[in-house]
């Protein structure tokens, strides 16, 4: 098995849904980015259902921003490598 270049793996990464979701995100919606970023961390550290009860929003929601929030930090990372 061969090693993979480090700029082959960051090529590949950048063509999955996560990247794609990250990149449309932050592209439309600049001023939202720091807001998700936050409001996902706030999900990870209090868990999914324990956030939406709090904030009164279905888990669907919650769900829909942690993946956002996930999909924001993937693409950044990325994207500062490149």
């Amino acid at each position: 098995m061969r090693a993979v270049a480090k700029e082959d793996l960051i090529d590949s990464m950048t063509d999955s849904q996560l990247y794609s979701i990250g990149a449309y995100f932050c592209d439309s919606n600049p001023e939202l980015v720091d807001d998700v970023l936050k409001q996902s961390v706030a999900i990870e550290r209090d868990g999914l259902a324990r956030w939406a009860k709090k904030e009164k929003v279905e888990e669907s929601v919650a769900l829909q921003t942690l993946i956002t929030g996930l999909a924001v930090r993937f693409y950044t990372a990325l994207a500062g490598n490149a």
